[in-house]
């Protein structure tokens, strides 16, 4: 045995070295000695290296290697191959222990012409197993396939025919001397030579052919018909060899250099690893590392000293794998086959130096592709964990496939652990072994028998490495005496293998051998689940068996959406309207009257489950009138496709739906949508992941940009990479989540998000334990391994050290306490947090514990390690280990989903967790794999989340917070607002015991030393204590101790990570939590002191989930996991102390983008996420294989392509997008509907119970009224709309009669909310601006914006008598509609509008003028008859104010405009009514005087126009349907019809021009047949007439009113004996429009004294005359009728509920309140009045009188003793004049103090009234 170097020995040093091993081991029972192996071979400074992160080449390693062995004289090569192929080099001379060299061979050089390609015969044909394995090949009888191996190809195996005779049998013997085969590739036969049969297929050998050497294995058929490598074939000499290395298919012999099985047809043994198949995997060797150089961190004292690391074969990707969570397995090592040839000696021979660290390291893996800390060819790593004689290989299914590959896989085997069996025991190797596990399991030959391997043996490799370290030469005396050693000190070959086999026990079997006495101690029995202690045990059958108590604290599966979704959802939707207004017609949402969807989510089994989970919790997909409520849950998963490579077909599925309904919007979510955004282009090149460029080629697609009826909305917590300069989402489109204001006042059972910002600031809080922590031992350990074996690669040095740190940890806290000082105080606290917190109460409730392990197997390596320790120490009923693999679903125990099921409770019996969540309460290690993080959401019981592994591999801003991502969460908003939350010990003192005074002692040395993570207030780092007793190992004493009733606010050095929890406190029910003000933060480092700990203001602590927060109702309190990072990734996030921003955020953002220049500005800590995406947007471009790479500057517009319908969602990890995207599609349906929906107030008639019956009634079914007898009918005076509940009744001869006390009930003090119902608008409706569809297009708009100029303005002047002056008014005509106009000759001066003649009758056409006065309503009103009327021809004028003229004109530009002159700016209806009659007879004289000429009747001319509000949206026609022969109530039916078809018919009403109005009835929901039993009523019409302009001359609308002024006008109209009639089959349903109308004046005073002034009341908006009363800003008439509405207590006290005794009103109808009946008479001569005989008033009001009411009319009535009366006029005087002209002081008592004014100042011409009483 010798010096890596010289060869020679260091005798002194190796018996040094021998001793100290065999004594330490002798000595200790618990440290592992340094094992002599280390000691001499694999010591670190034997090899200078350079420790810095060196990524070198596989070439140069290469180079490394071949340089070193010629170097050294130990070997040489002397052909052109790489160390790849020195086990195919190898010949039986080589092996033998002289030193000759080998036998020189020139091959015969090729025919002339030939091809001499590798892998290709002579005449050109393939002969690789790759090309042929699906051929049909014809051999002869007698002759089988092998398989040969070409040297330059170690990779292929090339196809041959030989003749069975010439190859051995099973048992290695019976082959003829000699060869006979046949060339397969081109056909041809009879080679009898193998020289001459190498040549021709071109093997191109060095060395003599020989076929034992080169003919390697059998080849077969599988089932599929697939030719594949099968068993190797045996020679039998390679068996008589002792040096040889092949053990196939034959029981090897007993001699202790045992042979090998070759790797890629090796007969050496030799694997450097480096092979071009698996050079990105572990190689065998690596199958069981050890990490036996950890024992030196012993000399540390303040390090802790880990139990070697006993490891078994780890799965295939090691390198970016195992860095980076890659699991890309597609591409191929680099080594060359060609590197130059190096003349000399080629000698193996067994001396010393053959087992020197150079030789050692043939066998270790080889270098990873991509890497933080570069492999070493030196890297001392021994084989331990292999136990003699020799291991079966057991297979573990797994079910991901590692080789990417796009053919179908089988199963894979999984990660293969070593089991030792009897020798001679034969062993059958699987089937596809290498290419499922992709790694050869390795079998170190060391002495006794090696079993029958039978099957796919060549997917073992048998190494002769440590046979071959014992073979040492017979030296002679004088070579001995230069080495200063005599033949005495030789070891034995025997005592070498004991030495060995000691070594390897050791090495890897410490803890199993632990383990196995532990589990043979406890026998049969299992540590009971819950409920008790960790010594308690009970049989495996009690323990199943054991049923929790029903836990009804379950997260509230009840979906809810929290008011930041909905903020965010409604955000999303008015983007989607931008995008509709937008203008650039990529979106009409007019157009759609459903919403579909379709959720695209990254390959992860969970989130897929999650999101159907969402799905079928939140009921959208009955919401949206997708599936019925019963198959909803079913069918949801068709609405959720997974990126993988069945999302084609369902994709296409999909987008023919969008193809086939043109009516539906569908939405397409891509959620996480940062992950494995390639490009199609890049992904077929690079030949990598089947998942390269899907979700380009889904989201990208030419259908998905072109579709009109498609959203696609983008969601991403990480969206850097989505906001690039080639991005295609313009940045107006991006929806960022709300700022969260954690300062802002919430409800008790609101909680706060706690995102990466918060963790970052709570290392400011100074708490003992924080949430961000950074394990300093562990990370010390780590540092001394790598610089131990710098050429391991960090991951799998960090994953083998973790997962040791746990196994010992189980140990320590179960069984063997000894162990404590193995694990960092870390890791122990954790693992007894997450053990002992079940058996604290009767739930089994406990914490998880996430692991991350990016890398596949060595996750895989982790599950399984730790499930074995777990099982030994019999814990397998106290906690689950999961393995959260993205490509696989949940599996969790029987037992464990029955305690699930049991806590739940309501659950089918076939019920099992598919989501994370479905985990919650479960204590469980879930061990988190995948490259990334894909956010799946945790339950509210993840406690610790263990991201060590995250080191600075991960060098991306995306890459860093995905993963502390997986912590962000919803906590009660007490941890936010102030984390210095103590414990109320109310509950405590049954808890505490009796306390050694050596446990205080430890307590206070704990307290002394604060266990510190490098936490904002220790500064200190390394807390393990010198008696190796861990802060957290005393965490339960010091809590019993010093928690003491007699101090209110006792403070702990408890933590977070002591698993303070209800569950750990009994049942906790009396706990509760108080808020502190743990105001110092020097105080928490507090400790130097010995004072005890309960009377110092100790470190704050924050308990975790399960105590109850005093003042809130849930029992839990939802506390932030504790989140333990590696010191890279700590020193990224915990740099907020400094107050910037995470220094994460000024890494990369992501690794598919660059940053455009180095000279950039950096992000600023003040930015929000808008503004960080316009700084990516400008500073990052996407690489090339980025999807959005190709979204480069258009040359022809510089402008680059966004997607007019893509939009981007971004918020937090965890924050809630899923359910605000849900929401969003709710939403937008809604809105969809409410474009398709309308709310029409829906009202029954009012007051019909003191309603004149009619005497007349016309027979049922007639279309229109008779004259005749409709005129005989008496007219309706009480006003039957229900707009009008709150308005002063109109006394009839019945209303005397009606009982007041009714009227008193019903009556509303406060104004009400009016009944409204959602209706769909039908193709009929009247539209506001917000209606597009193609066929109004020309009806609403103007092709561009010059045709505004298109329409002019016309003045039209007329004279007015009521109004005493000339009114001019301007009509603004677009071009379109001058064909409705007669202008002059001349100058194009308006002249007239025209009228049609009564006579007209065309179908397509309406005769009457429609006038929609508007104001306030430029968008909301219902202006767009084109669908109402049918699209036929009709004149439609808007009557606006002057002032709101441009904005009408805006947004209605093919409206003709009446502009009411700008002294009526501030009027209400009643002047627009007035104008528009005064304008329309004028204009009838004026077209009677034009037909006239052209000899056509004046009274031929059509008299009528259309009065119509801008709230009009629906007409309906009833008909009473014939009832039956039972009494049953009459059905009406109702139809929907159109306004044209209303007007029509109307029209064509027998003798229109003999009514003065004609009108329709409001709709009721409660039309009923007694409403529709007389077909007309004489009675008052509202809000739609037509109006007989030419009858109704002499009455006119009373152009002061804002209110009432349809029934003071039809009162005024019945009273001169004119006719209305109301059709009451025809229903008018009006629109409650929200914005508009008389809701805009809010009454302030005039001059503002200050902002904040109290609400002015009615009663304030009068004052006496010349008062110093605040004056208000608002019309005179205004204020007069509102305050009229409220005063008639005041005013009218004898009115009050008395309607025997109504008020008399002459000539006018205001409304005086709902308690008092007002009694209309008009003064005109021979008008029609309702008879008040006997009837006494209980008041008088005269407004505005003119010379029509005279003292003699008043005399006619009588008042009541104490009567009051109230005369409102224009100004003081004519007040005066009034009350001398009625002579009203003889019948009247007037005082000066009643003389009142409205509150305006002179200049806006108060209103004056005087009250008096009745004497």
């Amino acid at each position: 045995m010798g010096n890596s170097y010289a060869g020679q020995l260091k005798s002194a040093r190796f018996e040094e070295a021998l001793h100290n091993s065999i004594e330490a081991s002798l000595r200790c029972s618990s440290v592992v000695p340094r094992p002599i192996f280390s000691q001499l071979y694999l010591d670190p400074d034997q090899h200078p290296f350079s420790s810095a992160d060196v990524k070198p080449k596989v070439e140069d390693l290469d180079k490394d290697l071949v340089n070193r062995y010629t170097q050294n004289g130990s070997l040489d090569f002397s052909n052109n191959l790489t160390v790849n192929e020195m086990e195919d080099d190898e010949d039986d001379e080589e092996m033998s222990d002289s030193n000759s060299p080998p036998i020189p061979y020139s091959q015969k050089p090729a025919p002339e012409g030939s091809c001499t390609t590798d892998g290709f015969c002579q005449a050109g044909k393939d002969l690789r197993l790759v090309s042929l394995c699906m051929e049909q090949i014809d051999i002869p009888a007698g002759f089988l396939l092998v398989g040969a191996k070409s040297p330059n190809l170690p990779e292929h195996i090339l196809v041959c025919a030989v003749d069975k005779r010439f190859l051995p049998d099973d048992h290695g013997k019976n082959a003829l001397l000699g060869f006979s085969g046949n060339c397969i590739g081109c056909g041809e036969r009879g080679f009898r030579y193998f020289t001459e049969f190498s040549n021709h297929i071109n093997l191109k050998l060095t060395t003599q052919p020989k076929k034992q050497k080169h003919l390697k294995y059998y080849l077969v058929r599988s089932s599929q018909g697939v030719l594949s490598k099968g068993p190797l074939i045996c020679w039998k000499e390679c068996r008589s060899r002792q040096s040889s290395a092949s053990c196939h298919s034959i029981k090897p012999s007993s001699s202790v250099s045992s042979t090998v099985t070759p790797e890629n047809g090796t007969t050496n043994g030799y694997k450097s690893g480096f092979t071009q198949t698996d050079s990105p995997i572990l190689s065998p060797a690596n199958s069981a590392i050890n990490l036996s150089g950890a024992q030196d961190l012993t000399r540390n004292k303040n390090v802790v000293k880990p139990l070697a690391l006993s490891l078994q074969v780890v799965g295939k990707t090691f390198a970016a794998d195992a860095a980076n969570g890659n699991s890309s397995h597609g591409g191929k090592g680099s080594a060359s086959s060609s590197t130059p040839a190096h003349t000399g000696n080629y000698s193996l021979s067994p001396r010393p130096s053959y087992a020197s660290g150079d030789q050692a390291t043939m066998f270790i893996s080889g270098p990873p592709k991509k890497r933080h800390r570069g492999w070493y060819p030196g890297s001392p790593l021994p084989q331990p964990g292999l136990v003699v004689p020799v291991p079966t290989v057991r297979p573990l299914s797994r079910t991901e496939p590692l080789l990417s590959a796009p053919v179908p896989q089988t199963p894979l085997t999984g990660i293969l652990q070593p089991r030792p069996i009897p020798a001679g025991e034969t062993v059958i190797v699987p089937e596809n072994l290498l290419s499922n596990s992709g790694v050869r399991p390795v079998i170190l030959i060391g002495y006794g028998t090696l079993p029958y391997f039978y099957g796919n043996v060549g997917d073992i490799v048998v190494s002769p490495l440590l046979v071959n370290c014992y073979k040492i030469p017979q030296l002679e005396n004088k070579d001995l005496e230069q080495l200063g050693l005599t033949g005495s000190q030789f070891l034995s070959v025997e005592n070498m293998i004991l030495l060995t086999i000691q070594y390897l026990v050791r090495l890897g079997d410490d803890l199993d051998k632990l383990l196995e006495k532990m589990q043979q101690r406890r026998g049969d029995s299992v540590v009971t689940p819950f409920n008790g202690d960790l010594n308690e045990c009970v049989s495996p059958q009690e323990a199943a068996a054991m049923i929790p108590t029903q836990n009804l604290d379950l997260d509230n599966e009840t979906f809810q959406i929290y008011q930041p979704q909905l903020t965010v959802a409604r955000k999303l939707l008015s983007q989607v309207c931008a995008i509709a207004d937008s203008g650039s017609q990529s979106l009409d949402l007019g157009h759609f009257s459903k919403v579909d969807f379709i959720i695209i989510v990254p390959r992860s089994e969970v989130l897929v489950q999650q999101t159907l989970q969402r799905i079928r919790q939140s009921g959208v997909l009955v919401d949206l009138g997708l599936e019925e409520n019963g198959t909803a849950h079913q069918r949801a998963e068709k609405y959720v496709v997974r990126l993988d490579n069945e999302i084609q077909t369902k994709f296409e599925v999909f987008m023919r739906r969008v193809k086939q309904n043109p009516y539906t919007l569908f939405v397409l979510v891509h959620d996480n949508s940062h992950v494995e955004l390639t490009s199609v282009i890049s992904g077929s090149l690079s030949h990598g992941e089947p998942s390269h460029g899907l979700a380009d080629r889904v989201i990208n697609c030419r259908e998905v940009l072109e579709a009109f009826n498609l959203l696609v909305l983008q969601v991403s917590s990480f969206p850097y990479t989505l906001q690039t300069q080639q991005s295609r989402i313009s940045s107006s489109n991006e929806v960022h989540w709300i700022q969260l204001d954690t300062g802002e006042d919430v409800g008790c059972e609101e909680k706060l998000y706690f995102g990466l910002n918060e963790y970052s600031k709570s290392l400011q809080w100074g708490i003992t334990s924080p949430l961000l922590r950074c394990d300093e031992t562990f990370e010390k350990m780590v540092n001394t391994l790598l610089e131990r074996y710098p050429r391991l690669h960090s991951m799998v040095v960090r994953c083998y050290l973790l997962i040791q740190q746990y196994s010992e940890a189980l140990m320590a806290l179960t069984t063997m306490s000894s162990l404590r000082d193995h694990s960092t105080p870390e890791t122990l606290s954790i693992m007894d947090d997450l053990i002992s917190s079940p058996g604290k109460n009767k739930s089994g409730r406990g914490h998880m514990l996430i692991i991350r392990v990016p890398s596949v197997q060595l996750a895989m390596l982790a599950k399984e390690r730790l499930q074995e320790v777990r099982d030994k120490l019999g814990l397998q009923y106290r906690f689950e280990i999961i393995l959260g693999n993205p490509a696989t679903e949940l599996s969790v125990a029987a037992h464990f989903v029955a305690r699930l099921k049991s806590w739940r409770g309501s659950e089918p019996e076939e019920w099992i967790p598919r989501t994370y969540q479905d985990l919650d309460g479960l204590p469980c290690i879930v061990i988190l794999t995948g490259k990334d993080p894909l956010g799946e959401t945790f339950p509210r019981s993840l406690k610790y989340c263990d991201l060590r592994l995250i080191d600075s591999s991960y060098l991306t801003r995306t890459a860093l917070e995905q993963e502390v991502g997986l912590a962000c969460c919803y906590v009660s908003k007490e941890v936010i607002r102030g984390p210095t939350v103590a414990l109320d010990l109310s509950g405590k003192e049954q808890e505490r015991a009796a306390v050694s005074e050596n446990d205080s002692d430890e307590l206070l040395i704990d307290l002394e030393r604060p266990q510190s993570n490098s936490s904002a207030v220790t500064g200190t780092s390394g807390s393990i204590m010198e008696n190796g007793v861990s802060s957290s190992s005393t965490a339960d004493k010091s809590q019993k101790q010093s928690l003491t009733p007699s101090f209110q606010s006792p403070a702990t050095s408890l933590g977070l990570d002591e698993g303070v929890s209800a569950s750990s406190a009994g049942a906790g029910a009396g706990e509760t939590l108080k808020q502190e003000c743990d105001s110092l933060a020097p105080q928490m480092a507090s400790s130097t002191t010995s004072k005890p700990p309960s009377s110092s203001s100790g470190p704050r602590t924050l308990p975790w989930q399960g105590q109850p927060i005093r003042g809130c109702r849930g029992p839990h309190a939802a506390l932030p996991p504790v989140v333990i990072l590696s010191k890279a990734a700590y020193s990224l996030l915990g740099s907020q102390k400094s107050g910037k921003l995470p220094s994460s955020s000024s890494l990369l953002p992501h690794a598919d983008v660059a940053w455009v220049s180095s000279l950039r500005p950096l992000l600023n800590k003040d930015m929000s996420s808008e503004e960080q995406s316009l700084y990516y947007r400008q500073w990052t471009s996407a690489r090339q294989h980025h999807a959005d790479y190709s979204n480069q500057l258009d040359p022809a517009s510089g402008t680059r392509n966004f997607h007019p319908r893509r939009l981007l969602l971004t918020g937090p990890p965890q924050v809630g997008k899923t359910g605000s995207y849900l929401q969003f599609l709710r939403i937008l349906f809604r809105m969809l509907i409410r474009l398709l929906e309308v709310d029409v107030y829906d009202e029954e008639e009012i007051n019909t119970d003191h309603s004149e019956s009619s005497e007349v009634s016309q027979s049922e079914g007639e279309p229109w009224p008779d004259i005749e007898s409709f005129s005989k009918m008496p007219f309706d005076v009480s006003v039957h709309d229900p707009k009008y509940t709150l308005m002063s009744l109109v006394y009839t001869e019945k209303l005397a009669g009606v009982k007041q006390e009714v009227i008193k009930e019903s009556k509303v003090e406060e104004p009400r909310k009016r009944e409204t119902v959602s209706i769909m608008l039908t193709k009929y409706a009247a539209y506001n601006t917000f209606h597009h569809c193609e066929q109004c297009r020309q009806y609403m708009d103007f092709t561009c914006a010059s045709q505004m100029s298109d329409s002019t303005l016309h003045a039209f002047t007329f004279s007015s008598s009521m109004l005493g002056e000339e009114v001019q008014l301007y009509f603004i005509i677009p071009k379109s509609k001058e064909s409705h106009f007669v202008f002059s000759k001349q100058g194009k001066h308006l002249e007239s509008m025209r009228l049609p003649l009564v006579s007209d009758k065309n179908l397509n056409a309406v005769k009457s003028p429609i006038f929609t006065p508007s104001s306030g309503r430029h968008e909301h009103g219902l202006l767009n008859l084109f669908h109402a009327m049918e699209g036929i021809s009709h004149l439609h004028l808007l009557v606006v104010k002057e002032y709101e003229m441009p904005l009408y004109r805006k947004y209605w530009p093919n409206h003709i405009m009446l502009v009411l002159p700008g002294m009526f700016n501030n009027a209400g209806v009643g002047a627009a009514r007035f104008l528009i009659k005064e304008l329309s007879y004028h204009n009838l004289e004026l077209e009677r005087n034009r037909l006239e000429e052209l000899g056509i009747k004046r009274q031929c001319v059509w008299p009528f126009i259309v009065m119509m509000d801008d709230s009009c949206v629906l007409w309906n026609i009833h008909s009473v349907q014939e009832p039956s022969s039972q009494p049953v109530e009459v059905a009406v039916s109702s139809k929907n019809v159109s306004l044209k078809t209303v007007l029509q018919h109307i029209e064509a009403t027998p003798k229109i021009v003999h009514y003065a109005i004609l009108g329709i009835q409001k709709w009721s929901s409660k039309l009923t047949s007694q409403s529709l039993k007389a077909p007309f009523s004489r009675c008052h019409v509202h809000d739609f007439i037509l109006l007989n302009i030419d009858l109704t001359q002499n009455v006119q609308y009373d152009f002061n009113r804002y209110f009432c002024e349809d029934v003071d006008f039809n009162l005024r109209t019945n009273s001169s004996g004119l006719l209305i009639c109301r059709f009451n089959n025809f229903s008018l349903m009006k629109k409650h429009v929200q914005v508009g109308g008389q809701r805009d004046f809010i009454i302030k005073p005039k001059i503002m004294v200050s902002e904040s002034l109290a609400p002015i009341l009615p009663l304030q908006y009068i004052c006496a005359p010349d008062s110093e009363h605040t004056l208000l800003a608002a019309p005179a008439q205004f204020l007069l009728e509102k305050f009229l509405q409220h005063a008639s207590y005041k005013l009218f006290p004898k009115a009050i509920h008395n309607f025997r005794s109504p008020v008399l009103a002459i000539d006018c109808y205001l409304n005086i309140g709902p308690e008092v009946a007002i009694c209309y008479i008009s003064s005109r001569p021979h008008s029609s009045n309702v008879n008040c005989e006997g009837v006494f008033f209980s008041g008088l009001l005269l407004y505005l009188c003119d010379s029509f009411v005279g003292a003699d009319l008043l005399k006619k009535f009588k008042f009541l003793k104490g009567a009051t009366l109230c005369v409102i006029c224009q100004d003081r005087s004519s007040l005066r004049q009034t009350i001398v002209r009625l002579e009203l002081e003889d019948e009247w008592q007037f005082r000066l103090r009643d003389e009142f004014q409205t509150a305006n100042s002179s200049e806006d011409k108060p209103l004056y009234f005087l009250t008096g009483r009745h004497v």
